[in-house]
């Protein structure tokens, strides 16, 4: 068999595409957060102007922020079409990931016209899912940069535990889908343009969970209205924040309890992982934490709010390059087994069907 040359340009090209990707959501952290989606009314021009050659003397208040969204974004699709066309034209690119390149393409150019029709519609609704598909084509980006890269060869070894490999890649595969669930309740709070349903912290309107009885309502909109002169909420406004606060009282107690655990069962030392990886999650986690109540308590500041969406945005990422090295590795681990006549167990779950190649 014809050995292939590891691509680095390739897959240096791909990291650099995930960096720009975290920067534009960062951007759009900023736009919603200082509410500036619609301070530029038309699409794909820009106040008549073709977007590129909008003057930068009109590049002022929330016009900057919007505008400079829509550049980097623009930029960050030029990226992904580069990128779709290195992976296809690379010999050391398996299938797979050529066929990822592409679907990432399909992905940029949904989330562009999305972007596009939450302005010209007018539609809280379609920026909601204009912040969902962000993240998770982010995550597509991170495991096209993890299948490009030397990683999964170094170290996708026999002497990796399958049972460790399996345990934390189930954990964190778990975690990042109710992470991305976590997400998609954040983007419907922020989207929703309304402040904060539930101002208070640790206590929820002086209750576990506050009364979202029409009475109720109507009080907390009565003083909305009249003293903070902000606009009224829903009792649905009020259960979509509580959701996300209950949540994240889960996901740091099961996500701390569980790493903290399996670091004193030295899981990720028998599963090859290094150990700045889980440090760095239970990082992440606590500064999501952190961020969330500082949002909260100073209600809702445009610079913490969107530190707190770009932090969120990292741990997704970490969790899913985490639980897709784990699989690729226990793939690697039975292709070994099987090429040395050992019996490998039927219950070892295989997430990648061609895991060790030159190119993954």
């Amino acid at each position: 068999m014809e050995v292939v040359k590891w691509n680095s340009l390739v897959h240096r090209f791909s990291i650099l595409t995930v960096f720009v990707t975290l920067c534009l959501i960062g951007v759009g952290g900023i736009v919603t957060s200082t509410e500036s989606g619609m301070t530029v009314p038309d699409w794909p021009n820009s106040y008549g102007y073709n977007m590129f050659l909008f003057p930068i003397s009109l590049w002022k208040g929330g016009i900057f922020y919007e505008h400079s969204h829509r550049l980097v974004a623009s930029f960050v699709g030029f990226l992904t079409i580069l990128l779709a066309t290195g992976l296809q034209l690379s010999k050391s690119t398996d299938r797979l990931t050529k066929l990822l390149g592409w679907v990432a393409l399909g992905l940029v150019i949904l989330q562009g016209v999305l972007g596009g029709l939450r302005v010209t519609l007018i539609e809280k609704q379609i920026g909601i899912f204009h912040a969902i598909l962000a993240q998770s084509f982010l995550v597509l980006l991170g495991i096209l940069a993890y299948r490009t890269s030397r990683i999964p060869t170094r170290i996708a070894s026999p002497a990796a535990d399958p049972q460790s490999l399996r345990k934390v890649g189930i954990f964190f595969l778990t975690f990042s889908l109710l992470a991305l669930l976590q997400l998609s309740f954040g983007a419907t709070m922020r989207h929703q343009h309304e402040g904060l349903a539930v101002p208070t912290f640790p206590d929820a309107y002086g209750q576990v969970f506050p009364d979202i009885s029409p009475n109720a309502i109507a009080e907390i909109n009565f003083h909305r209205e009249h003293v903070e002169e902000i606009d009224p909420i829903s009792g649905m406004h009020i259960v979509v924040h509580m959701a996300h606060r209950f949540l994240a009282y889960f996901l740091v107690i099961a996500g701390t309890v569980w790493t903290s655990h399996a670091l004193m069962r030295r899981q990720f030392l028998h599963a090859r992982i290094p150990l700045i990886l889980p440090v760095g999650f239970l990082f992440l986690l606590w500064g999501q934490v952190f961020l969330g109540v500082v949002t909260v308590l100073r209600n809702k500041p445009a610079d913490i709010a969107t530190f707190h969406v770009l932090l969120g945005a990292c741990l997704l990422l970490l969790c899913s390059l985490l639980a897709k090295h784990c699989f690729y590795c226990l793939s690697a681990c039975q292709k070994v087994a099987l090429t040395s006549g050992q019996q490998i167990p039927q219950n070892q779950p295989s997430l990648d069907k061609n895991p060790v190649t030159s190119a993954a």
